[in-house]
């Protein structure tokens, strides 16, 4: 049995910080609004829907208790409708699809929204704690450091230089700038209103239009005291004894933005769709994670995705388009380097540098700008990849119907 995607929708992203536009804004009524919109926009038989799989790294605060079921009670689509959270960090929007879509393909469910939320100004990040952060002894036996001195570990081994990470950082700005004036976010990105139906936020809040090169060539590095005063380069020198020293070269410019925001997309078997009156867009032809180690931890992408083409019997070349998460930007150039993918196939409407990543809607968002920007070219394959905490990787393969 297949798995499609009848369509994805996501919220603007606003900076997560208290002066964003969307700290007013619960992350249960950010999930809602989506929810909504998906039912009205489809005149949608909420019956038919049977569960809603939220990715949410932060569950503690506004967004503990199990979100998903807050934001599906919120909804009212009725009560018949389940909910559950799952956190696999950065992968967490993108891993809600690929569970959603083995409940289809096993024919458990028949239709099931999957996607993501995370109010990134009213939940901090590692707010939730956790034994990898905070427990020595698993730190210590692991080698973990934090993800800046991992990303910036990526650039000292495989040779990115300041001007190579600052270079992509601005193209990020460049290539969103252009997608936000052009309206290619617009087929599936809504705007969040308050309680009164007034627009608080219409538009992507982070895309900083007057990047320069020059000007993030001034940045200072985010996480080079850190890395010395708190002896994480040691241990990543020791892991990798080969580098004679760590080169810091990331920071708030050329790394992925804090935002809040929520994405969905709705998941079902051929028959739903045919009850529903709606037509599939796309087909999910594989999913894939993978482990790789904790201490330069990010480079997951390229293996998880080589793991998702031979389940697909594909290859890089059979890809059209890719969207590699912006976590930091030598992630995304070690991919290119460790694949061949060439930057014209990835990221083509800007990334997380520019636009933000709220961490467990962003695998989602990924999974709706590949889908609508496939179908603005008239192109047929996609791949979706995310580097995660802790040493992992996820990717997932579609294909437009």
């Amino acid at each position: 049995m297949e798995a499609y995607i009848y369509d994805a929708i996501r919220t603007v992203r606003g900076k997560g910080n208290k002066k964003g536009a969307l700290n007013g804004i619960t992350p249960t009524e950010l999930a809602t609004q989506v929810l909504v919109d998906l039912k009205d926009r489809h005149e949608l038989d909420t019956t038919l829907v049977e569960d809603v799989i939220l990715g949410c790294v932060g569950q503690v605060g506004d967004q503990a208790a199990n979100i998903a079921k807050s934001a599906a009670q919120s909804s009212q689509y009725g009560d018949h409708l389940c909910g559950v959270s799952l956190n696999r960090f950065c992968g967490s929007g993108l891993e809600s699809i690929n569970q959603a879509a083995a409940y289809v393909k096993s024919g458990f469910r028949d239709l099931i929204i999957a996607g993501g939320v995370e109010s990134m100004s009213r939940v901090k990040m590692g707010a939730d704690g956790g034994g990898m952060f905070i427990d020595p002894a698993l730190a210590i036996s692991g080698k973990i450091v934090p993800q800046g001195i991992s990303a910036d570990l990526i650039a000292s081994k495989y040779g990115f230089s300041r001007s190579d990470v600052d270079e992509f950082g601005y193209h990020s700005q460049v290539r969103a700038t252009e997608a936000q004036e052009a309206g290619r976010f617009d087929k599936s990105r809504i705007a969040i209103k308050d309680i009164n139906g007034i627009t608080v936020l219409g538009k992507d809040e982070n895309i900083r239009p007057s990047t320069t090169v020059e000007g993030l060539a001034g940045l200072n590095p985010s996480f080079a005291m850190m890395g010395e005063m708190a002896g994480y380069n040691g241990v990543a020198i020791d892991r990798y004894p080969e580098i004679e020293e760590i080169t810091h070269v990331h920071h708030a410019g050329n790394s992925s933005a804090i935002v809040d925001g929520a994405a969905i997309a709705l998941v079902g078997n051929k028959a739903v769709g045919e009850k529903m009156g709606i037509k599939p867009r796309f087909k999910i032809r594989a999913a894939a994670i993978y482990g790789t180690d904790p201490t330069i931890m990010l480079t997951g992408p390229a293996p998880a995705s080589r793991k998702a083409l031979k389940q697909a019997g594909m290859e890089f070349s059979d890809i059209d388009l890719f969207e590699v998460n912006e976590a930091f930007a030598a992630v995304v150039l070690r991919f290119m380097q460790d694949t061949g993918v060439s930057y014209d196939k990835i990221n083509v409407n800007g990334g997380a540098i520019a636009l933000g990543h709220p961490l467990g809607a962003t695998g989602c968002m990924l999974t709706g700008t590949l889908m609508d920007e496939l179908e603005r070219r008239d192109l047929n394959t996609g791949l979706i990849t995310l580097c995660i905490g802790g040493g992992m990787g996820i990717a997932s393969i579609i294909e437009r119907v």
